[in-house]
């Protein structure tokens, strides 16, 4: 429901960036959670790359056909002690050959990081992070800008107001719901597989999934 994403959405399917070949995602949080949290929270892949997942099928719009996954703790060793991991790397293959990258990390100190980018044979194109204001200071040591928004409630505020409306006209209009379970259960899966891959040190085939 982000509006910067759904441009980059509508740029693929009209064909502006060509035939897509990768995209990367990057999903940064300022800080880790409590170590009670971490606990309980099906790990960094679960919990929070879950979301990337999702952003990665709906801007491919194709079934992921293998992954392959690292993870590290380079933040917090109390993370490592609580059996997860604080860094991830992920690369999915999806069946029409489209590669996409994904980095996590629990830890940027200049704020919430979520960047995008996405190639094809007529172009690049990006989103940015939003910061919290437009103004500049600049001096003799150069150009200042603001800073990161702290989290996901104020970055995707208007989001989550998207979000919230267009439910609200499904259910006036009699529409089909933009967004379904369906979408969710694909992202978990890819959460299973990923964690796999991780574990075992091996690319995994959505395939085995279904066995």
């Amino acid at each position: 429901m982000d509006p910067n994403f759904q441009e980059i959405k509508q740029c693929i399917v009209e064909g502006k960036i060509g035939k897509l070949h990768t995209i990367h995602i990057i999903s940064r949080d300022p800080a880790p959670p409590p170590i009670a949290y971490i606990e309980s929270s099906g790990g960094l892949f679960m919990d929070m790359t879950i979301h990337d997942f999702d952003m990665a099928n709906y801007l491919v719009a194709d079934e992921v056909e293998e992954v392959y996954a690292k993870g590290v703790n380079l933040i917090d060793p109390e993370i490592g002690k609580a059996g997860d991991i604080d860094t991830g790397y992920v690369l999915l293959t999806f069946k029409n050959q489209v590669t996409v990258l994904i980095e996590s990390s629990r830890k940027a100190v200049y704020g919430y990081d979520q960047r995008l980018e996405v190639f094809g044979t007529k172009g690049m194109m990006k989103a940015e992070n939003p910061l919290k204001t437009t103004n500049q200071f600049i001096d003799h040591t150069g150009v200042h800008l603001s800073q990161n928004f702290n989290f996901f409630i104020d970055r995707y505020a208007a989001s989550y107001l998207l979000e919230v409306t267009a439910f609200i006209e499904a259910l006036q209009q009699k529409k089909p719901m933009p967004i379904t379970g369906n979408d969710g259960l694909k992202a978990m899966l890819l959460a299973i597989a990923v964690n796999k891959s991780m574990h075992e040190n091996r690319v995994v085939k959505m395939s085995e999934l279904l066995q």
